[in-house]
């Protein structure tokens, strides 16, 4: 058997398990409307042209419309691409729990990205989660998603993803010194900090200076971010949702969106029964996070200044907490809304509980309300509508190139750098010889 022979034989068998692509599209309507009667609040959308050809189509589910005001207002959008017969891109909005859990919102295909498509999709997007000035939208630096979210979400804050901005650094300017300094320009928490930084990059490199500049200190900064966005970056968990479809981009639409929905199904009660086991107020990830401050805050001395303020200080180093404010001049804890470690210090100091300063999204019932609603598969066993069934969605016209299709895209020269990055060496105590501390915190 030649290679096409058994390509056209592989291609088969599939569409006999998954069926046809041209009947996912035929199939479209009627398993949108299905989805929608078992799942209560979900919202969906296709769009046709004048031919009746399938153009758009948009899935947020009920569920995740009804946890979204449980969680940080940070939603990541990405799209990627899909593969088969007549391609297309599916685009994403997606957030985090108070675990740091991915938590998916809506899911839309289209043709591919221009600002037709995403201006249709933030649209959509816009009649599950309203445009508001606490809302914060992190993306890459595609012109066509900044000119859909100036436009349907002009209240809101756009973020753009650190490290796309950082695979175009290395691309364009390719000091090791100079990139090292991005990333702590990107990530200082004080104005003064970030300016001591960025000073330092223009000292060196004038050109990446300019270039940052160009990119907009407000959208990629932490401490220039006009709203909140707490540790969210980058558009990592966008990627991620990405990864984890990977294995579907081929499938015909309906199995597409089908394997969303399961994917989802089992997430939404894996993480509802896991928040049930939580023993601490604050969710697991957060104390995780917490514990390494807790270590810290007790090697810091703390003095009183008045009622509502101390002072916390660790050698030359000196910060103000104000209690009733819950704001420090570490400005940590103002932009994570979780105690830093001088907010710890002081709160010990004062008989403050760290969770009473820690911010609700990150306690274990906002976390269990965000899932509390399940994501119910299609009910095959009752009737569809006959003005349902006899809507007509008809394939888009093919685009794919001659030959066979491609599983993977070309990785960027940032990726193959990762790759071949040697793991970082845990360093041991001096006391035991164990990793996880030092010889200041070793308790033997």
């Amino acid at each position: 058997m030649d290679y096409w022979k058994a390509y056209r034989t592989l291609r088969h068998a599939r569409e006999l398990v998954r069926g046809s692509p041209e009947s996912g599209y035929e199939q479209l309507p009627t398993y949108l409307y299905m989805i929608k009667r078992a799942n209560p609040g979900t919202f969906t959308q296709l769009d046709v042209d004048e031919a009746q050809r399938f153009k758009y189509c948009f899935l947020a589910f009920g569920a995740s419309i009804q946890g979204f005001p449980f969680l940080r207002k940070v939603v990541v959008v990405d799209g990627t691409f899909l593969q088969g017969k007549y391609l297309g891109t599916l685009l994403t909005a997606t957030a985090q729990d108070g675990n740091f859990q991915i938590f998916p919102i809506a899911f839309a295909v289209v043709d591919t990205e221009n600002d037709e498509s995403w201006e249709w999709f933030f649209k959509q997007l816009s009649c599950v989660i309203p445009d508001d000035e606490s809302l914060s939208i992190i993306s890459d630096r595609h012109k066509s998603i900044g000119k859909a979210i100036k436009k349907v979400y002009p209240k809101s804050s756009r973020g753009i993803c650190t490290y796309h901005m950082y695979k175009n650094i290395l691309v364009r300017f390719k000091g090791r010194a100079e990139f090292a300094l991005v990333k702590k320009a990107a990530n200082a928490f004080r104005l003064i900090d970030f300016q001591t930084t960025f000073d330092q990059i223009e000292a060196m490199n004038p050109a990446l200076h300019e270039y940052l500049v160009r990119a907009d200190v407000r959208m990629w900064t932490r401490v220039h971010f006009p709203g909140d966005r707490y540790n969210l970056l980058t558009s990592n968990i966008a990627e991620s949702m990405n990864k984890v479809m990977s294995h579907a981009r081929s499938f015909p639409i309906v199995q597409l969106l089908e394997e969303i929905r399961s994917m989802m199904t089992r997430w939404f009660s894996d993480r509802r029964t896991d928040a049930l086991k939580m023993t601490t107020d604050l969710t697991r990830g957060v104390e995780k996070i917490l514990q390494g401050r807790v270590d810290y805050a007790k090697l810091l001395t703390v003095q009183d200044i008045d009622a509502h303020q101390v002072q916390v200080t660790s050698g030359t180093s000196l910060h103000v907490f104000n209690l009733k404010d819950k704001k420090c001049t570490c400005r940590r804890f103002n932009l994570e809304k979780l105690p830093c470690a001088h907010a710890i210090a002081a709160g010990e100091f004062r008989n403050i509980s760290r969770i009473s300063m820690s911010h609700p999204y990150y306690r274990k019932h906002y976390v269990y309300a965000s899932y509390e609603n399940a994501i119910m598969p299609r009910a095959l066993d009752k009737s569809v509508p006959g003005h349902v069934i006899t809507k007509v969605c008809r394939p888009p016209i093919p685009k794919q190139q001659p030959g066979r299709p491609k599983n993977s895209r070309i990785k960027s020269a940032l990726e193959i750098a990762m790759e071949k990055k040697k793991p970082r060496k845990q360093y041991t105590c001096g006391n035991c010889n164990q990793v996880g501390h030092n010889r200041k915190t070793c308790t033997l």
